[in-house]
Order: structure tokens, then C-alpha cells, then sequence
């Protein structure tokens, strides 16, 4: 393939009209990563060209490939206007979904189903349109539709999944992500909602084993390591998360998780480690979601008890992460002993990409995402006729919402009401 490329690029180099020469470069160009090289030939070619449908389509998908999807509604729109295709179509629907023109996107799917009816991506990618919609029984029929016609597509079970469970129906949100892991059994994010509603549920034991298997696929989800705090805390075994903890901490250091040691420490009466762990969650501010504030006057209530005063130097920029929290109920002066027990509060479940990136012929051989974020995908899926099959990358996850303690543990009412 490099022999391809020089070849036809010292062709290009005697002669600079060489259009068929510079077409070929292009499409190989694209199908070997160098999209900049591939963007400039194709958008040469489409000056000379105008008129050329399959040249601005091209050039939309170079464009898609290197994240600037105002320019590839253009190129897309651009071709169908020339020529009215059902690939035009489907590919410029991905594009709106990227910019959440949801509207627009549901429209160009539309059109591909009316020469392809049995097209299950359009189906999916209709679902996203009507569930970011908020229309969420017009999402559920085309999720379906997706399912029945690729069985294997883990994202819409996963979306039906999170549809049934913020409608309240369990045993089919259950059955939706259990479906996902038969498929997909390193997705962490279908574990952790099983363990959300195990926990709702009040089946400790069970949402235990949920949220070890998140951590084991995905051991950056420090949502699940909280929620796993809180059952360790009612089933007392804190030498179970003391390990899981100090083992998460010593790959890699962090806010949220030194804030968790602190709660176990609190928890067990070791109050020089409940000291250092806050003292330590502190220190690291670009990775502590709790409330900055509320630590501090934690740490300073803990500090007058066991006589130790030290100051804690905070970041330039760590005020930029006190505002954006969940605020803490604020501790009380006077420092009134340790819980007996751990607070109940709201968990947080894993919400859907709102994007389609993979081909879901394929997805049994689903990897795990870089940061998950799961946890979701950055673009819907692409079915690039000219360029062949692109693997896309996966998005960090997003969570749906902030799972917060409850500071003041001995008072707190259980409330196991999922928040969307």
C-alpha cells in the first residue's frame, strides 16, 4: 500500500491534473488513516468537479472521520442535491445525530427506510433521535425494531434496558441488559445498572457482585466503587472495601475514592486514617467530585478530636470544582461520634450514548472504551461504502447524574428512588 501511495503521488508530482490519479490517492489515503492528505486531494477534486456526487460524499465521510461535522453536513447535503442517494442519506442522518439535529436526522433516516426497510442502524438511530427527544414509546418501538432485525445489537438492548428502568419497569430493564451481557460480557456499564436496581431493590448481595464485575471490566468507574462503599458499610465488611480501596488507589490516586476510604475509616472508628484520607482527597481537587468545602470543615472537625491542625494547600484553580459539585449537608460543630451505619442515598445509573459507532453486525467483539465513559460512543455508525468499515472510538462515559453522601449518616432516611 505504501507503494501505492508513492507511485501515485510521483504521478501526481509530473502531473498535477491527473484527477483519476489524484481520485485513487484519495480513497487510499482515507483507508489507511491520513485523512488531512485525503481532505486536501478532495477538496481539490470537488473544485474541479462540482458536480460530482461521489466526490462530495467522499469528501463528507473524510470530513466525519476527522470530527468536523459542520463541513460534512455540507459535503453531504451538497451530494444529495446532486444526486439523491440512500448511502447520501443515511450518512448526513449519523452527522445531524453528532449535532443533535434531531429533527433533521430523523427525517434522512426515514428515507433510507423507504427503499430499506429492513434497515435495523436507521431503526436504532431513530431511537436516539425520539429518545433525545423525550419520546420515549416512539423510542422504544424503534429500538425493537432494531433488536428484531439484529439481534446482536447490544446498544439498542442497552437503551431499552435504560428506558424500562426510568419507567419503572424492572423485570424488563433486567431482561434488556442481561440480554447485553449474553452479547457482551465485558459491559460494564449493563453491571452497574444491574447492581443499581440489585441495591434499589435492597438485594445488597446481589448488586455486590454487579458492581465487582463493573470494576473488573472497568476499574476507572468510580461510581460503582461509591455505590460498593455503601453496601460493604450496611453489611459491615470493611476489610472487603478497605482492599478493594486501598488496591483501586495504589494504580492510580484519587479524590472521590480517598473521600470513600475516609467514609470507611469514620465508619470503623480509625479516626487518624479518616484524617489522612480526607486530608488525601483534598489533595488531589481534579478528580474529587464531593464538595470541596464541606471536606475542609470535615477535616478541621476531625483535626480539633484528635488534636492535629495542618494546613492543606489548596491548587490555583480548585474553587472551579467547589461550584459545579453536589453540595454536602454541612457538619456540625460539635463532633458527635461515628455512625453505626451508612447513609441510603439515590444511586446513579449509567444513561445511554447518544451516538452509534460500531457496526452492530459485529458486536459481539465489542472492546471496552478508553475511559469507558462507557462509558458511550462519539459517532453514530458509519456504513462507508467507498472506504470500507471504520471501528470508532468510544466517549468516557457519562453518568445520568452525581451520586452524593449524606454527611450526617446518622440521620439519614433511606430513599432508593432512581433520579434520571
Amino acid at each position: 500500500m505504501p507503494n501505492d501511495i508513492e507511485t501515485l503521488q510521483a504521478l501526481l508530482k509530473e502531473d498535477p491534473s491527473n484527477f483519476q490519479a489524484r481520485r485513487e490517492l484519495s480513497i487510499i489515503l482515507v483507508n489507511n488513516g491520513f485523512n488531512e492528505e485525503a481532505e486536501g486531494n478532495l477538496e481539490y477534486l470537488c473544485k474541479y468537479f462540482p458536480e460530482d456526487a461521489e466526490l462530495h460524499y467522499n469528501l463528507g465521510i473524510v470530513y466525519e472521520k476527522l470530527k468536523k461535522f459542520d463541513k460534512a453536513k455540507e459535503a453531504y447535503e451538497k451530494a444529495i442535491s446532486i444526486s439523491p442517494q440512500e448511502d447520501f442519506y443515511y450518512n448526513l442522518g449519523e452527522v445531524l445525530v453528532d449535532l443533535k439535529e434531531w429533527d433533521e436526522a430523523e427525517k434522512c433516516f426515514k428515507e433510507v427506510l423507504k427503499t430499506d426497510p429492513n434497515d435495523g442502524n436507521c431503526y436504532f438511530n431513530l431511537g436516539l433521535c425520539y429518545y433525545n427527544r423525550e419520546e420515549e414509546n416512539l423510542a422504544l418501538d424503534n429500538f425493537q425494531k432494531a433488536v428484531s432485525i439484529n439481534p446482536k445489537d447490544i446498544y439498542a438492548y442497552f437503551y431499552l434496558g435504560y428506558i424500562y428502568q426510568n419507567q419503572g419497569l424492572t423485570n424488563f430493564a433486567i431482561e434488556s441488559y442481561q440480554k447485553v451481557l449474553e452479547i457482551s460480557p465485558d459491559y460494564s456499564w449493563a453491571y452497574y445498572n444491574l447492581g443499581s436496581i440489585a441495591f434499589q431493590n435492597n438485594n445488597y448481595d446481589e448488586a455486590k457482585e454487579y458492581l465487582k464485575k463493573t470494576i473488573q471490566y472497568n476499574p476507572a468507574d468510580y461510581e460503582a466503587y461509591k455505590l460498593l462503599v455503601k453496601i460493604c458499610l450496611k453489611n459491615s465488611e470493611t476489610e472487603e472495601i478497605l482492599e478493594i480501596l486501598h488496591t483501586a488507589l495504589e494504580k492510580e490516586e484519587n479524590g472521590d475514592l480517598f473521600y470513600c476510604l475516609a467514609r470507611v475509616y469514620k465508619y470503623i472508628g480509625d479516626l487518624e486514617e479518616y484524617y489522612d484520607a480526607l486530608k488525601s482527597a483534598l489533595k488531589n481537587p481534579y478528580t474529587l467530585s464531593y464538595s470541596n468545602s464541606s471536606i475542609k470543615k470535615e477535616l478541621e472537625v476531625v483535626g480539633e478530636k484528635i488534636g492535629r491542625h495542618e494546613e492543606i494547600e489548596p491548587e490555583k484553580t480548585v474553587e472551579e470544582y467547589e461550584s459545579d459539585t453536589e453540595k454536602q449537608e454541612e457538619i456540625t460543630d460539635e463532633y458527635e461520634g461515628l455512625p453505626n451505619e451508612s447513609s441510603d442515598e439515590e444511586t446513579s445509573e449509567y444513561e445511554p450514548i447518544e451516538e452509534y459507532n460500531e457496526d452492530t453486525e459485529s458486536n459481539e467483539e465489542y472492546a471496552d472504551d478508553e475511559e469507558y465513559e462507557y462509558e458511550e460512543s462519539d459517532d453514530s455508525y458509519d456504513e462507508d461504502e467507498s472506504y470500507g468499515d471504520e471501528d470508532g472510538d468510544e466517549d468516557e462515559s457519562e453518568y445520568d447524574e452525581e451520586d452524593d453522601w449524606d454527611e450526617d449518616d446518622d440521620d439519614s432516611e433511606d430513599d432508593n428512588d432512581k433520579e434520571e
